[in-house]
């Protein structure tokens, strides 16, 4: 059970909170590059942290990420022109470019200096791996670029996808640290998932219900140990890495597929983007695997077309099958492993009342995640760097094995949780 207090402050990630003022001191998945993809294509609205924001590209290919709203008479610039490496309000033509200054004012007088006192919020942007990236925190705090393992590696190594979540950020995300709910919500689907098929690890996953959890610090979060039994000389550990401020890395199933990853970024209280990520570190991604994460499989989802918004959803019950469900063919009756996952966590509300959770032993991770979190509010005015932010921090990677059992996971895991590159990952 957490306080109320505590529940807000976790929860509320808009300007002026404290926890929206920790977020902001990283860098942040805002939009995937192939929503702006061209010089002077259309812009798009984008709202993350509770702020409505504009994207665009400019003549000279820059990215610029500023207040969706016209500094003069507050009409929004997603039906401006992008145009002559600035975006212009179609309004009154009042025009910007990617640093929020004002560049012209057509209706002004020729001589007036006005132009030159104005300019909108602006936020700097980067391009990596196929993601725009955005800093909305004080500039003399920038944390160095993000170095995931996922977001280094070529092009052809990775899929990134990003869906619409009808849920705060921190009920997304605590699932994704959860390792006990896949024996029972995927617990149909995950042998002919071609993320999982195949694998020796899905056995002792479906066989032991009621995995043991340890759960350690990092530097950049937490190192989560769901332990399962084997036999009576070892056991089954999934080894989950959470690196803060939001992110997570599936432990895998075989060597012979690729890893999996999420962030759950905040667009406002009551919603998030869910961004989902595989990626080998040592091949490509055939031309197999590619096609099922095109067509949503796996973490991946269908959508509506001509949005990022999941074909099931909120507003059909998430396409439930009841009689797949009598049939054994879905636990819950939704189909998709990801669909799965988040009809669950959009059911318990838009919010979570977390002062009615009752919590038990498998809950460890959720709990310890949370302190962090808490925690880190504390540390904002160090010098050091904050937990996750660090590129030694992100440098991390999940794992499956068998351990002996008088060996601490830590220990026997410790060369498989570190992101080598040209190496390729443990898993069974």
């Amino acid at each position: 059970m957490l306080t109320r207090d505590k529940n807000e402050l976790l929860v509320r990630t808009g300007p002026g909170t404290p926890m929206g003022a920790l977020f902001r001191r990283y860098w942040i998945p805002a939009l995937l590059a192939e929503e702006i993809p061209d010089a002077d294509c259309p812009p798009v609205r984008v709202k993350l942290l509770g702020e409505e924001l504009i994207a665009f590209r400019d003549t000279n290919g820059r990215i610029g990420l500023l207040d969706e709203f016209c500094a003069h008479r507050t009409a929004s610039l997603f039906f401006g022109r992008n145009e002559e490496c600035g975006l212009r309000c179609s309004y009154h033509g009042w025009k910007y470019d990617i640093e929020g200054n004002c560049v012209d004012t057509p209706s002004e007088p020729e001589t007036s200096t006005f132009k030159d006192r104005i300019k909108l919020k602006a936020y700097p942007c980067v391009e990596l791996a196929g993601i725009v990236w955005t800093y909305m925190g004080p500039p003399e705090h920038r944390p160095a670029l993000p170095e995931l393992e996922w977001v280094r590696l070529d092009a052809d190594r990775r899929f990134v996808s990003k869906r619409w979540q009808e849920s705060n950020y921190l009920q997304a995300m605590e699932g994704g640290i959860d390792s006990s709910h896949v024996s029972f919500a995927h617990r149909y689907n995950i042998d002919n998932d071609p993320m999982h098929a195949g694998t020796e690890g899905l056995k002792y996953l479906k066989s032991d219900t009621r995995p043991k959890f340890e759960v350690a610090e990092s530097d950049g979060g937490l190192v989560i140990g769901a332990r399962r039994f084997v036999d009576e000389e070892s056991y089954y550990w999934r080894i989950t890495q959470w690196i803060m401020p939001w992110y997570t890395i599936i432990p895998p199933f075989g060597t012979h597929n690729p890893m999996g990853g999420h962030a759950w970024v905040p667009i406002d209280d009551e919603s998030c983007w869910a961004w989902s990520i595989n990626y080998h570190p040592t091949r490509a991604l055939n031309e197999v695997e590619l096609a099922t994460m095109r067509a949503g499989e796996g973490i991946h989802v269908k959508y509506i077309p001509g949005t990022y918004r999941p074909l099931a959803n909120k507003s059909n019950d998430y396409l439930i099958d009841r009689q797949a469900q009598r049939e054994h063919r879905s636990f819950s009756g939704v189909e998709g492993i990801s669909a799965q996952d988040f009809s669950l966590q959009d059911s318990m509300g838009a919010i979570v009342d977390r002062t009615k959770e009752r919590l038990g032993t498998s809950d460890a991770a959720i709990i310890l995640a949370r302190r962090r979190l808490l925690d880190a509010l504390k540390l904002m005015g160090g010098a050091r760097p904050l937990p996750g932010a660090a590129p030694e921090h992100q440098r991390v990677r999940s794992a499956s094995l068998v351990l002996p059992n008088s060996v601490p996971f830590q220990e026997g895991a410790h060369d498989a949780l570190v992101a080598v590159p040209g190496q390729d990952f443990v898993s069974i």
